[in-house]
This record gives structure tokens, C-alpha cells and sequence, in this order.
């Protein structure tokens, strides 16, 4: 049993996971919930067993690394991320609705990695600018930062539909405050997250390149990612600004968390296209 196969296995849990918490959701049943709940921390456990078996392979093949280092590897991570962070979230909120925003983005994930012809599996030797001590606590804080953000616009898609979609949505959604409440919570650990994954990248940049930062693609969109949920945040603690303009502003931001993530990869030629 090789580590894609793991992933697959991984990657089915969240499917069901995601249905089974909608499932809650319509019928609001506590025993449905629950076993959205073992699911998913199911396919959590599958995921962090293939990633560890992949990390073990790698040193088996004579290449010893961390998997974090081409597309398919951070998807995988990507989506362990997501429901890492919504595993401890839970205690909190214990939320039908969040777990099927989580659900949804552990599994389509690794479901892009395995159907992309894009994405190799393969498991390949780090580039010379990838053999660093900073490679881990890079990019474990970005995607750690992703995930937020990434349940963070779930919640803002949520708390607009909830605004704008009159009574019948106020019926099926409940309290729109409690989306809003997630969201910024997720805004504020993912910014944190995402400043450390910038200050780890400009050192890594400099023991890699010679210089800290150098206006590359990534490191120009990962800035204006920062300065998107930097202005989030300002606008919510020191202006006040609650609600439907938030929630914008956290579509947005995910939304260059994307392009910094996969378009700059696609479109834009840079010295981090290797991911």
C-alpha cells in the first residue's frame, strides 16, 4: 500500500464526511453528527499516514525530505491542514455547516491532485533552492494560514447568502453573527500564520538566493494577501466594520490566496514556479 493509495482512501472519508454533515445539517440528528465527526477525523488520520508513509518512502529512495515540496505534495497538505484546523475549531463550535465547509476542501483537494494531469505524484528529489532547514516551518505556517482563510470564505460565502437570502435563508442558517464570528477568528490566526510563513520565506529567500525579498510573483501576491487581510482586520478592530463587508473582504482575500497559490504557478513564470 503505497502513500497515493492512502491518500484516496483519505480522500473518500472526506466525501462522505461532507454529505454526512449536510445529512446533520437538514435533519439536525446528534447521532448523524457524530458519525460525520468519526469520519472525518478518520480520513484526518488516513491523510497523516500518508504523508508520513511518503516522508518515510522518500528516505527509503535515497531522497530524505519532507513532502512538502511540489504541487501534489502541498495539496495533500493543503487539505491536512484544513482539517486540522477545523478538528481543534470544533471544540468551539461544534458546527454542522462548518464541518461540511472543511469536508469540502479536504476532499476536493486531493481529488484535483489525483485528476489534474498537471500534478505528478511522483516523489522527487528537492531543486538546490529546496535544500534548506527553512522548508518546514515555511510552508507548515502558509498552509496553516490557508486553511483558515479557506473556512474563513466558506463562512463569508455562508453569512452573504444568509444576508441576502431573506427569510427562508434566516430559517435554514440560523444566527448569520455566528459566521461572522468564524470568519474573523479564522482571519486573525490565519494572518498570524501567514506573517510567520512570510518572515520564514524572506530567510529562507536569503540562504537560497542572497537576498530576503526580490519582487518575485509569489512574494508580490503573498505581500498583497498580507495586506488584504491586514486591511481586514484593521477595518474590523479599529473601524468597527462588521458583517456583509467583511465577509467581502474575506472572499477577496481568499481569492488571492488562490492565485498566490496555483495561478501564480500557471500564469505568471517566477524563481517559485516549482511548486
Amino acid at each position: 500500500m503505497n502513500d497515493t493509495f492512502i491518500v484516496s482512501i483519505a480522500t473518500f472519508f472526506y466525501f462522505f464526511a461532507a454529505l454526512t454533515f449536510f445529512v446533520a445539517f437538514v435533519f439536525q440528528k446528534r447521532v448523524l453528527q457524530i458519525t460525520a465527526l468519526v469520519v472525518a477525523t478518520s480520513g484526518f488520520c488516513f491523510e497523516t499516514g500518508a504523508i508520513l508513509c511518503r516522508w518515510l518512502l522518500s528516505h527509503q529512495q535515497g531522497i530524505g525530505h519532507a513532502p512538502l515540496s511540489n504541487l501534489y505534495e502541498s495539496l495533500v497538505f493543503f487539505s491536512w491542514s484544513v482539517m486540522l484546523i477545523f478538528l481543534v475549531a470544533w471544540k468551539r463550535y461544534g458546527n454542522n455547516i462548518l464541518g461540511i465547509i472543511a469536508s469540502f476542501f479536504a476532499f476536493i483537494l486531493p481529488a484535483y491532485a489525483s485528476l489534474s494531469g498537471r500534478v505528478t505524484t511522483e516523489i522527487q528529489p528537492l531543486i538546490p533552492a529546496l535544500q534548506s532547514n527553512w522548508l518546514i516551518s515555511h510552508v507548515i505556517s502558509s498552509f496553516l494560514a490557508y486553511a483558515c482563510f479557506a473556512l474563513a470564505f466558506g463562512t463569508s460565502v455562508l453569512y452573504l447568502i444568509r444576508v441576502w437570502g431573506g427569510q427562508k435563508s434566516a430559517a435554514l442558517l440560523g444566527d448569520s453573527h455566528v459566521f461572522d464570528d468564524i470568519s474573523h477568528r479564522m482571519t486573525s490566526i490565519g494572518f498570524v500564520l501567514l506573517t510567520l510563513g512570510i518572515i520564514t520565506g524572506a530567510a529562507w529567500a536569503d540562504s537560497a538566493w542572497g537576498r530576503y525579498w526580490g519582487w518575485d510573483p509569489k512574494e508580490t501576491w503573498s505581500l498583497i494577501t498580507w495586506m488584504i487581510y491586514g486591511a481586514y482586520l484593521h477595518a474590523r478592530l479599529i473601524r468597527g466594520w462588521r458583517g456583509t463587508a467583511m465577509a467581502l473582504i474575506s472572499i477577496l482575500g481568499f481569492l488571492a490566496v488562490i492565485f498566490t497559490y496555483l495561478g501564480v504557478n500557471y500564469i505568471l513564470a517566477g524563481l517559485h514556479s516549482y511548486m
